[in-house]
């Protein structure tokens, strides 16, 4: 029996990371060890007081039937608990916080609760891919809000047309930035939201790197400007700031009937996290968080690296402020940032990210992630190093 895949399914690029594995496996083979810089998850472990907490709860013989679709009462608060102490921002456990099973779900979800076909969507040029995918099932039409340097890699809402504005439904955007590390001031999310205000558009924030900063900086949240909850919600995550990417553990926030649509959206879709999962992530939003200075400065060390390196070698970068990435543009001599970085894996052993890979914005980009210990990080960069001196 042939299987007639449906046209919406026929569109979704293969994933660029699930295709690096075959590269990988023929590379091992041949003896080659692999240093990957590429793929963005945390490699340090949650705290002990998150694992133990875990542990204690499964145990239990009351946790091991289905929870709430959209996270327990109390899973909630602590959303909400962090949120109060974090940004100073109060939300409403039962209609503003949201539980989901990682941010990646609620990201792609939304599309399919608020597009119609036709519709459009703003996306930011370069970005997570999900966005578009998400977009792309909905069956929506898409805008690309170009991410230049020039502009600190932040849109420029002011050269978008105002019948491109009127027509939008859903802009996403996303700080601190992947792929590029950049970072948005509150000013910034001030002019989102009225934008978003007189054009009637919804915003989606991504804010999974949040509290990965460096250099005392500090990233707001766009929930934080007055009236930001009539037009926005907000995507966070426990995978980032509590290395705990595996679990699965993610949050929407903000306006109440985008929220309502998610729950019930999600309610016909799955059932809901292991509740000692739950218990654990309550744990780690309501305990001490004075080791993720300490988290950050192993990260921010990392960068400092990565940075000097490229620099070295030609790359133009800025320093980024926040997130685990650094996003630089390759020397004048390479101009395709995908034969760059294949070259660089099949003859040295380095994978990084091409460019291209987050929309055409980033064509003659890579992106660096600083989730590797600070030898291999250091070792990477010296195969990097003599590499690009044979390859002038």
């Amino acid at each position: 029996m042939k299987i007639s895949p449906a046209n919406r399914i026929s569109q979704i690029k293969p994933y660029f990371f699930a295709g690096l594995e075959k590269t990988f496996a023929e590379l091992r083979q041949s003896g080659m060890q692999i240093i990957r810089l590429d793929i963005g998850s945390p490699d340090m472990p949650p705290q002990e007081f998150i694992i133990d907490s875990l542990v204690e709860a499964v145990r239990r013989s009351d946790v091991h039937g289905y929870g709430p679709s959209g996270g327990s009462p109390a899973l909630r608060a602590a959303f909400a608990s962090y949120y109060l102490d974090r940004f100073d921002l109060e939300l409403d456990v039962d209609k503003e916080v949201l539980g989901l099973i990682g941010s990646k779900e609620g990201i792609f979800n939304l599309s399919q609760v608020l597009i119609n076909p036709g519709d459009l969507v703003l996306l930011p040029d370069p970005c997570y891919p999900v966005y578009a995918v998400g977009a792309t099932i909905a069956q929506a039409d898409t805008y690309d809000m170009p991410l230049l340097a020039e502009n600190d890699f932040l849109p420029d809402l002011d050269a978008i047309p105002d019948e491109v504005a009127d027509r939008a439904k859903l802009m996403w955007l996303n700080y601190p930035n992947n792929p590029t590390g950049a970072v948005a001031p509150y000013a910034f999310f001030e002019k989102v939201v009225a934008f978003a205000r007189k054009h009637q558009i919804v915003i989606a924030h991504d804010a999974p790197y949040v509290d990965i900063c460096f250099d005392n900086y500090k990233a707001p949240s766009i929930l934080q400007v007055p009236g930001a909850k009539e037009v926005a919600v907000e995507f966070n995550s426990l995978s980032k700031t509590y290395n705990m990417a595996g679990w699965r553990v993610g949050m929407a926030m903000g306006n109440p009937e985008i929220i309502r649509l998610l729950r019930v959206y999600k309610s016909q879709q799955d059932s809901s996290l292991f509740l000692p999962v739950m218990m654990a992530a309550e744990a780690a939003l309501l305990g001490d968080k004075s080791w993720l200075e300490t988290r950050n400065k192993v990260y921010q060390d990392r960068r400092d690296v990565v940075v000097s390196t490229l620099l070295d070698l030609g790359f133009t970068l800025e320093v980024p402020k926040a997130s685990i990435y650094v996003w630089a543009k390759l020397p004048e001599v390479w101009e395709d940032s995908v034969v760059f970085c294949d070259k660089l894996l099949r003859e040295s052993g380095v994978s990084v990210t091409p460019g291209e890979v987050y929309g055409p914005s980033g064509a003659g980009y890579i992106r660096i992630s600083l989730v590797t210990a600070i030898e291999k990080l250091t070792e990477a960069m010296t195969r990097m190093r003599i590499w690009m001196e044979k390859e002038k």
